[in-house]
C-alpha cells in the first residue's frame, strides 16, 4: 500500500520539533554564577548515603556498604571497608547538616542518560491543538521532565534544538539536564520545513546546509555563504550546542520524494564538526543509509535498522544488512536501536493501552481522557487507512484492529530486533535512546519509553549489563559528558538513583527506583509521578 508522506514519515519517526541550549559565559556573568554557588552551598544540605551497594559501569564488582557524601551538586566522597575516593574536601563530622540517606538493601547507580529525544513535543497532541487544549497541553508540559526523572533519566540529549528552546525547559523546577544538537538538514529534505513548528522551523533553518553547486536553491533569506558546513557548525558552537545532527532520509515506503545529502556534504560537516569537538549524530533507519553514514564517518546513527531498501521482503539479516552493520561495529560508531519508535506506533490500535496504569503515572488524567476522545484518536485516523484493511475499520472492531495492526509493522519491528541482536553479539557500541516522542502518537510517552524501550532490548537478546552500560557510560563517552556523568566516582554530578535491585541482573530494577538524586537533590520518586495517581501502582510491569 502507497502511503502519504505524514503516514510514513510517522511510520518511520519523524524527529519534528525539538528543544536544548548552554550560553557563552563571560568572565563576569562566571563571577556573578561562582557568587550565587558558594551562598546556596553554604545554606544548602549536604547528603551522606551509608551503607550502600555501589553499581556503576567502570567497577568490575559491586562495592558494598559503601558510604557516599555529596557536597553541592558533586559527589565529594567515596568510601567503603576496602577503599576510598576523596578530593579536597572537609566532610564535617556533625550531621546537623546533613541529609542522611540508609542505603542498607538498595542500590545507588548513576543517573540514566536517553541520548534521543524531543523535548518541545507533545505525545499525541499537534502543535495545531494547542490553543484548544491549552490547559492539558500545559499540564503535559509541567509532567514531562518529572516523568523522565520517575524512570531514571537524569541526562537528556535533544537532537533538534535552539538555546530558547532550552531556556523553556530550565524553567520548570524540577528537570533532568538538557544538552542540545543542532538540526543540520538540506534544503527540500528531511524533515519537511513546511510540515514543523514555527519554533523547529527557526531551528532547521538556522542551522540548514546548503551544498557546494546548489546556491541557487537556497531558501529565501537563507544566505548560502552563511550556511555551509564550517559556518553552520559554528553558528551550532556559539549558541551552545552540544553535537550535530544531520538526516538521510529519501522517504517511506513505496514513498521516494525527499532529496539526500550529497556525501562531500555530510564528509566536510564532519570535518567541521570534529574539528569543534563536537560528534555527528545522523538520522539513519535503511540499509542505504546507515551505508551513507558510515561512509560519511559520522559517529553516531539515531536509529536501528528497519527498512532493508530492496529487501523489505526479509526479515532475517541479509547478507547485505550484515555487511553494513559489519561496517559500523568496525567504525566503532554509535548505534541506537530505537526499537520503541516502532512499538509506539503500533500501540495506538490497542485498545487497553491507555488504562494501563503505568500510562496513568506519566500522563495528567486530563490528557488521557483527551487522548480516548474521538478528537483524541486523530492520529490512530490518519494511520488508520495503512495499517487496517478497510473492512477491518468499517466493523468497529477494535481487537481486530489492534491485530492488523500488529501484522502491519511486525516486519520492521522483526528487522530492528534481528539487527540488535546481532549488534549485541557483535559487542557493538549500542547507546541508549528512544526517540521520544518519534511521532505526534500519544504511546511515546516520557519515562515510560525509556522503560519499555529496556524491555525490547532484552527480548532482542541484549543482557541487563549491555543495557546498563548503554544508558550510563557508553553515552557519556560518546557525547563527551564522561567527565561529569555516567559513572558515581568522586568529581562528578550527583545524578544518582537508589534501587531496590541490582541493574546488572535485571531490568526490572529500573521499574523499582527508590529515590532520584538530582545535582545532589534527593527526590521520592512518588513524588514525581502525575498527580492524580500515587507512584506505587506503577510498581507492575507493563
Amino acid at each position: 500500500m502507497k502511503l502519504t508522506w505524514f503516514q510514513c514519515a510517522a511510520f518511520a519517526s519523524v524527529p519534528i520539533r525539538f528543544a536544548r541550549n548552554d550560553f557563552r559565559i563571560t568572565p563576569i556573568v562566571k563571577c556573578v554564577a561562582a557568587f550565587a554557588l558558594c551562598c546556596v552551598s553554604a545554606a544548602a544540605q549536604d547528603v551522606r548515603i551509608e551503607h550502600v551497594t555501589i553499581v556503576s559501569p567502570e567497577r568490575q564488582q559491586p562495592t558494598k556498604d559503601a558510604t557516599v557524601y555529596i557536597r553541592g551538586e558533586q559527589i565529594a566522597l567515596i568510601s567503603s571497608a576496602t577503599s576510598s575516593q576523596q578530593k579536597s574536601v572537609r566532610v564535617p563530622r556533625s550531621k546537623s547538616n546533613v541529609q542522611i540517606v540508609d542505603g542498607h538493601g538498595l542500590y545507588l547507580i548513576p543517573g540514566l542518560i536517553d541520548s534521543h529525544v524531543h523535548t518541545s513535543d507533545l505525545p499525541g497532541i499537534d502543535k495545531s491543538h494547542e490553543p484548544m487544549r491549552e490547559e492539558i497541553a500545559s499540564a503535559i508540559r509541567k509532567q514531562t521532565p518529572r516523568s523522565y526523572l520517575y524512570f531514571g533519566y537524569t541526562t537528556l540529549i535533544d537532537l533538534i534544538a535552539t538555546p530558547e528552546q532550552i531556556t523553556a525547559w530550565n524553567s520548570y523546577k524540577i528537570h533532568p539536564d538538557l544538552y542540545f544538537c543542532g538540526g543540520a538538514q538540506i534544503p527540500g529534505g528531511y524533515p519537511p520545513i513546511q510540515f514543523v513548528s514555527a519554533e523547529d522551523r527557526v531551528s532547521l533553518t538556522r542551522y540548514m546546509l546548503v551544498q557546494r553547486g546548489e546556491e541557487g536553491q537556497a531558501p529565501q533569506g537563507i544566505d548560502p555563504v552563511t550556511h555551509t558546513a564550517e559556518a553552520v557548525v559554528a553558528r551550532m558552537k556559539q549558541d551552545g550546542a552540544l553535537c550535530v545532527k544531520t538526516f538521510y532520509e529519501r522517504g517511506f515506503g513505496e514513498v521516494d520524494e525527499f532529496p539526500a545529502p550529497r556525501l562531500d556534504t555530510i564528509r566536510d560537516l564532519v570535518k567541521a564538526a570534529h574539528a569543534a569537538s563536537m560528534p555527528v549524530l545522523i538520522h539513519a533507519n535503511g540499509t542505504d543509509a546507515q551505508d551513507f553514514a558510515v561512509k560519511a564517518g559520522a559517529d553516531i546513527i539515531a536509529h536501528g535498522l528497519w527498512h532493508w531498501n530492496r529487501e523489505q521482503e526479509f526479515t532475517e539479516l541479509t547478507p547485505r544488512a550484515k555487511g553494513i552493520l559489519d561496517s559500523v561495529v568496525k567504525a566503532h560508531m554509535g548505534w541506537q536501536p530505537t526499537m520503541q519508535v516502532l512499538y509506539g506506533l503500533q500501540d495506538l490500535f490497542d485498545p487497553g493501552y491507555l488504562s494501563q496504569p503505568s500510562v496513568a503515572l506519566v500522563v495528567p488524567a486530563s490528557a488521557i481522557e483527551w487522548y480516548k476522545s474521538p478528537q483524541g484518536q486523530w492520529f490512530h485516523d490518519i494511520l488508520a487507512p495503512a495499517f487496517v484493511p478497510k473492512p477491518i475499520q468499517e466493523s468497529h472492531d477494535q481487537l481486530a484492529q489492534w491485530n492488523s495492526a500488529r501484522a502491519f509493522i511486525a516486519p520492521p519491528i522483526a528487522r530492528d530486533r534481528n539487527a540488535t541482536r546481532y549488534m549485541a553479539e557483535e559487542g557493538a557500541r549500542i547507546l541508549f535512546g528512544t526517540d521520544t516522542p518519534s511521532s505526534p502518537t500519544y504511546a511515546n510517552l516520557p519515562g515510560l519509553n525509556g522503560w519499555r524501550e529496556m524491555l525490547h532490548m532484552l527480548d532482542a537478546g541484549m543482557t541487563p549489563i549491555q543495557i546498563f552500560h548503554a544508558a550510563t557510560i557508553a553515552n557519556a563517552e560518546a557525547l563527551g559528558l564522561d567527565g561529569e556523568i555516567g559513572t558515581v566516582q568522586v568529581g562528578k554530578h550527583a545524578n544518582l538513583l537508589l534501587l531496590r535491585q541490582d541493574p546488572t541482573r535485571t531490568v526490572d530494577a529500573y521499574n523499582e527506583i527508590v529515590k532520584v538524586i538530582l545535582r545532589g537533590r534527593v527526590i521520592d520518586r512518588a513524588d514525581l509521578a502525575a498527580d492524580h495517581l500515587t507512584a506505587s501502582a506503577g510498581h507492575a510491569r507493563q
